[in-house]
């Protein structure tokens, strides 16, 4: 045991208990146990697991997200400050400056990949079980929780023909074509759900301050960068693996969608659509109260009330309406 896979133990472990837990439920219901459909969905389950427990990092990464938006005016002032000073007392004067500013700010610039950070034990402890699976089985072994005997059904289930532990460059003893088909498919998935996740964050909740910023611009570069490097990395992943991160992309995609809906950054596209919603059902904008909204469109009202100007009436016009007054009368 090298020290990668000392490291990947206690994760390796954890993910085989998931396995067997999720295992055991289906087939306590009635799936049968050698079934790829049985497999994927413990899969499935262990990836719901692992997105669960992380949702107080993804809260933390959304306020920490705000947070370094909030503060890009005061941290271009900043690099403006200290542009062109490249002696060691400058930079060490503008890190602390920087550091007073996300400490105000309660943001922190690592906090965007905590959640992806925690995932990646699981991720590599998944690829290291599943690409241990053929080798348990034909010496009749275990893998950690799981038993030699469901180390046997693993290895033989399998989803369209396609082993869970086979990859599009070592497509295994199964059908190399159903295997590489849907490898393809899950590599794309996974790239594309990669791609409409960042998207989500950096076109429709950031505001218009924070999209004139150098992090709008970075944040642009990975919108594409994350995807590619995926589908490049994908090529050696397991289907089983590329199962958990598609999955993982849309649990991220749902919760992210949520938040902006709901909850959106001040300023950005996502807080004018969720004005219009809530003007559409008679209630104020967001962070401003009942009576304050009342107060401001009164206000406008007298103002447009006040700018009303009566149009000039020439002379003749006046005494074609005095004579239909008398007329009338």
């Amino acid at each position: 045991m090298n020290f990668f896979d000392i490291i990947l133990f206690p994760f390796s472990w954890a993910v085989s208990a998931v396995l067997w837990v999720f295992h055991e439920l289906l087939t306590a219901i009635g799936m049968d146990p050698t079934s790829g459909i049985t497999w994927v969905l413990s899969i499935v389950g262990l990836t719901l697991v692992m997105r669960t427990l992380t949702i107080p990092l993804f809260l933390k990464q959304i306020k920490s997200m705000r947070g370094m938006q909030e503060l890009q005016p005061e941290m271009a002032k900043l690099q403006a400050k200290y542009k062109g000073k490249k002696d060691q007392l400058s930079r060490q004067a503008m890190a602390e400056e920087q550091m007073a500013l996300y400490k105000n700010h309660g943001s922190n610039p690592f906090s965007a990949c905590l959640p992806i950070l925690v995932q990646m034990p699981i991720f590599f402890a998944l690829f290291q079980v599943l690409r241990s699976v053929p080798e348990a089985a034909g010496k009749g072994e275990s893998i950690h929780v799981l038993t030699p005997q469901l180390v046997e059904q693993f290895n033989a289930s399998t989803i369209f023909g396609a082993p869970l532990f086979s990859t599009l460059m070592q497509p295994g003893a199964g059908n190399h074509t159903a295997t590489v088909v849907l490898a393809i498919v899950m590599i794309v998935a996974m790239s594309a759900t990669q791609f409409i996740t960042q998207k989500q964050l950096t076109v429709r909740n950031m505001s218009d301050a924070a999209k004139q910023s150098p992090m709008y611009r970075q944040q642009q570069m990975m919108l594409y960068l994350f995807p590619l490097v995926f589908a490049i990395g994908g090529i050696n992943f397991p289907l089983g693996v590329l199962i958990y991160w598609t999955v993982s992309n849309l649990w991220s995609m749902g919760q992210q969608w949520w938040v902006i809906r709901n909850n959106p950054t001040p300023g950005s596209q996502a807080e004018r659509e969720l004005n219009e919603r809530r003007a559409a059902k008679g209630l104020p904008p967001v962070g401003v109260t009942k009576e304050e909204h009342e107060e401001k469109l009164e206000e406008q009202r007298q103002r447009a009330a006040a700018g009303q100007r009566k149009q000039p009436v020439s002379k003749k016009r006046q005494k074609q309406r005095q004579i239909r007054k008398k007329q009338g009368s």
